[in-house]
């Protein structure tokens, strides 16, 4: 297991996980968040390259309209 920080949070993750594998198990639709990964927001097209490590800081901001 490895710690990250999410959203301010320690938080445990598998070993050699990837942000959609993350997105997943916390139950979030992908197409309804931003994410930011050390810092740089992450395109939703490469979600699945982007490996989570130990240590790594992720942000996750879900869009919300309304007028």
């Amino acid at each position: 297991m490895s710690t990250i920080t999410l959203n301010g949070k320690p938080h445990p993750v598998p070993t050699s996980i990837t942000l959609v594998e993350l997105l997943t198990s916390l139950e979030i639709d992908r197409r309804t968040v931003a994410v930011a990964h050390n810092g740089d927001v992450v395109p939703r097209d490469r979600y699945d390259g982007v490996c989570i490590e130990d240590g790594d800081t992720v942000e996750v901001v879900r869009m919300v309209g309304g007028g």
